[in-house]
């Protein structure tokens, strides 16, 4: 006897064919932030969510995901070739593990890890990726910005794969609970290295990540000088317990760190608080932190576009405005 279930029957069926997989980056035995935020965009499409972790951290980091509510299974390749997330050997791992477990989509954050591996496994699938997306409309619909964050387009995506990245501020990151997803070995395809590690280096501070701060205080070509946007940020930063950040005018001018810009070509940030010093708005940077919960301005002009995005705005010599707001908080 034949039974019509109607429209609940059809999502249903749909919520049981569709299956996520989920890069996982991680450093340092655990999962970072961004990967957890991609974790809650597939949990978003409905149907199970798989875990992958690539490299010999992988079972310390599988523990952890593991815990994750709604990660029904976590893959890992301890495949040493992994380590330092190679995009070569890593797309061909990825690759191999959709087609074994005939996944619908895959997503991954929007970092450069992912920004490297994604593109490479999508063309090896044969499909075209959709980047940077910051909602989840359906499992095949989903909205992404341009033009540096000046409008947003909805995108359809009819591939039978559907491959993300996924821009970390726009979704809060999952948190471990009481799941307790099986921990297997993943296909692991063996791939040859195509490149070879030399070094790092890392740059360590015992400020907060830029990326993940709650706070994040950033300078501009205003400052003038490398020695001046040490001397006054960087104390301004400690008062406030803020990450640094600059402008890509800052950092072009050697004021800061590459690591340290924001705006389209750096970071993207979504703080709690965002404060701009020296910085005129220009729409690159803009489309780094506009999303920052609220945003404050300091700039002796008082027609610098930062001021329209501003919540709080101080038309002032940034030089005295700002050590004398160091005082203060201190």
């Amino acid at each position: 006897m034949l039974r019509n279930f109607g429209t609940f029957g059809k999502q249903i069926s749909r919520a049981r064919l569709l299956s996520t997989l989920t890069l996982i980056e991680h450093g340092n035995g655990a999962a970072l932030p961004g990967s957890l935020s991609a974790l809650a965009a597939a949990k978003q499409l409905g149907g199970p969510v798989t875990a992958l972790i690539a490299g010999s951290e992988g079972s310390q980091v599988a523990q952890q995901i593991a815990k994750v509510d709604g990660v029904e299974k976590v893959l890992v390749a301890g495949n040493e070739v992994y380590n330092h997330s190679m995009p070569e050997t890593t797309s061909a791992l990825l690759v191999d593990v959709v087609k074994a477990g005939n996944f619908t989509h895959v997503v991954a954050p929007s970092s450069a890890f992912g920004r490297a591996v994604v593109p490479r496994a999508a063309a090896l699938l044969d499909v075209q990726p959709v980047t940077d997306v910051i909602k989840i409309e359906g499992e095949d619909t989903f909205v992404r910005p341009i033009f540096a964050g000046n409008a947003l387009s909805t995108v359809k995506s009819t591939d039978a794969i559907k491959v993300l990245t996924v821009r970390g501020t726009a979704f809060d990151a999952a948190t471990e609970g009481s799941g307790s997803a099986a921990v297997e070995d993943a296909v692991d395809p063996k791939p040859a290295p195509q490149s070879e590690w030399v070094s790092e280096q890392i740059v360590k501070s015992e400020r907060p990540d830029l990326g993940t701060a709650d706070r994040v205080v950033s300078g501009g070509r205003g400052l003038k000088s490398k020695e001046q946007f040490e001397a006054v940020m960087y104390p301004f930063a400690d008062a406030v317990g803020a990450a640094v950040g600059a402008s890509r005018a800052a950092v072009d001018s050697g004021f800061a760190d590459n690591s340290l810009q924001v705006g389209q070509t750096g970071k993207v940030v979504a703080p709690e608080l965002y404060v701009a010093v020296g910085i005129s708005g220009a729409i690159q940077h803009l489309a780094g932190m506009k999303d920052s919960k609220v945003i404050a301005a300091i700039n002796k002009d008082a027609d610098a576009p930062i001021f329209h995005v501003a919540d709080v705005g101080l038309v002032a010599d940034l030089f005295e405005a700002v050590p004398e707001l160091t005082n203060k908080l201190k």
